[in-house]
């Protein structure tokens, strides 16, 4: 008998990748190698932004007989196709699988002609089935290469992220138009003590073609681009992977590089890295695609670099008139407007309201992989969330991370629950993020600290009884995710408390006005200028 199992490509599930592909484009990856890491972990982070209410997925781990398939169905529910099942795959929580592989992206779209529109698998469905297929950084690309070799790839071009125990790798791949075969991509291999970053922007340029230790890639990638005017071999210029399938754009420039600008600038002050690249000024050079940082990075540095509003900096969204009087660094979409003829375009940071979810994944070697794997996870802005270990052995995963439907507010999801506090933060951000962050810190904190105890007692269990181990890490992962929701909803409505009608309460209870900053008065006056102001009138 013919068994299968259904792969459902279908968006009213909202499964955490299927519905990933409403992201709007607006991703951020940070790498961090083993050697550039405080403790030796590799690190990568994911925001995946976009309008849509993701439900976390843990996918357990299975044998599959022979003839087994698994079915793709399409948007509208109908099969597109099948895909022969592997003997044995791979427990995943989240986009982390049992051996510490972890797998992130963002998109940069390239060459528009090359999307395939009969195209089989789409970028989703290749992460998916890799973490489940897959041991490392470097069979997960194998992987990925053969399955849209085999079967055809449909996304546009994408960046991934892709790390295990030892190594953090960059796969970048892009379709061969309609009615093409396969795909064209590269993958490097970060070198060890450097960091990496990609924000839905091609980043590999030039690559070595005889390093498969640290360089893999398509064997048609340079013919395809040469074939289709990509590029000029007899320029007698290396080619680049970036500039034969995404040449850089002006608005790319605002909305993408300078994220990735940011990072780095965070991670190696020293270099005094410009801005100009980001900002488009004519000659500049694209930034590396790894640097080596100032100083060993942390788990709670990563935390920080992903909660960014460029501050600091002359682009700080958290200053100027277009912040409001409390600072909010919220732009509404769309990022580019025109005024009088005249474009422009509001800057675009890693923090941003329209984030579904974000992780941070944590690989160590030095450990068992029960022990070793922790993806942090978090729901919505970066900079106002709070991230839950999640270990990767785990068997269950918290209730309120599965539910949800965006057209419904419910206090049963995670996904609203935070939502309702960052929104609700915009009305008075200087003030309300500060007791936001109180929390968020002592919550986050409180996992760091606790880590090395939990881990002891965790290898204990594992010498003594691994099944017990499992059980010990999952009800950890399961209480702290709850517990971290339950501790939301009380912050949301202290907030709604504290701050009622635009008053702020003191610590007694007592309701106050507060006013608006005299920065922002001034800013007020300058298109009114006598509007407000009060006569200078006695009663004779």
């Amino acid at each position: 008998m013919i068994r299968k199992s259904i792969f459902l490509v279908c968006f009213c599930l909202m499964s955490l990748l299927v519905v990933n592909q409403w992201a709007d484009d607006d991703c951020s990856s940070f790498l961090v190698t083993k050697g550039a890491s405080k403790d030796g972990s590799v690190l990568i982070t994911y925001t995946c932004d976009g309008e849509f209410l993701p439900h976390l997925e843990y996918i357990p781990a299975q044998d599959h007989k022979p003839g087994e398939f698994i079915e793709i169905l399409g948007r509208d529910g109908k099969l597109k196709g099948k895909i022969a099942q592997v003997p044995h795959t791979y427990a995943v929580v989240g986009l982390m699988n049992e051996y510490q592989l972890a797998i992130g992206e963002t998109t940069f779209g390239g060459r528009r002609e090359l999307r395939n529109p009969e195209g089989f698998l789409h970028y989703f469905t290749l992460m998916k089935l890799a973490l489940q297929r897959a041991k490392t950084a470097r069979e997960a690309i194998k992987v990925m290469a053969s399955l849209v070799e085999e079967y055809g790839y449909a996304s546009s071009g994408e960046s991934f992220s892709i790390a295990d125990t030892k190594e953090a790798w960059i796969m970048e791949m892009i379709g061969p138009g309609p009615g093409g075969k396969g795909a064209n991509w590269v993958a490097l291999r970060i070198p060890d003590g450097y960091i990496s970053a990609h924000a839905n922007m091609s980043r590999i340029g030039e690559f070595p073609l005889n390093d498969p230790e640290n360089c893999l890639y398509s064997k048609d990638v340079i013919s395809f681009a040469e074939k289709k005017g990509y590029y000029d071999k007899k320029s007698r210029k290396s080619f680049s992977f970036r500039y034969a399938y995404h040449p850089p754009e002006p608005d790319s420039l605002r909305t993408c590089a300078a994220r990735v600008w940011s990072m780095f600038r965070r991670s190696a002050p020293s270099m005094n890295l410009s801005p100009d690249f980001q900002r488009g000024v004519e000659g500049t050079k694209p930034y590396p695609l790894w640097i080596k940082p100032d100083k060993k990075i942390s788990l709670h540095d990563v935390m920080n670099i992903m909660r960014d509003h460029y501050e600091g900096t002359p682009f700080d969204m958290t200053k100027g008139v277009d912040a409001g009087p409390f600072g909010c660094p919220v732009r509404c979409r769309g990022l580019t407007w025109e005024v009088d003829g005249v474009k422009y375009s509001w800057e675009r940071p890693i923090s941003t309201q329209q984030t579904a979810f974000s992780f941070i994944s944590q690989s160590r070697d030095w450990l068992p992989n029960v022990v070793g794997g922790v993806y942090w996870y978090g729901w919505d802005d970066t900079y106002t969330t709070c991230y839950v270990p999640l270990y990767c052995c785990i068997k269950d995963i918290p209730e309120t991370f599965t539910r949800g439907d965006i057209q419904e507010f419910s206090w049963d999801s995670a996904w609203w629950v935070f939502n309702f506090v960052a929104n609700y933060a915009n009305l008075k951000y200087s003030y309300m993020v500060k007791d936001i962050q109180k929390v968020q810190a002592a919550l986050e904190g409180q996992f760091i600290s606790l880590q090395p105890v939990i881990e002891k007692t965790a290898i204990d269990l594992y010498k003594k009884d691994p099944e017990l181990l499992v059980r010990y890490l999952t009800n950890y992962s399961v209480t702290n995710g709850e517990m971290v929701v339950k501790r939301w909803i009380e912050l949301g409505e202290f907030l709604l408390t504290k701050y009622n009608d635009g008053y702020v309460k003191n610590e007694r209870g007592r309701a106050r006005g507060v006013g608006y900053p005299s920065e922002w008065l001034r800013e007020v006056l300058k298109s009114k200028p006598e509007q407000f102001k009060l006569p200078a009138w006695r009663e004779k």
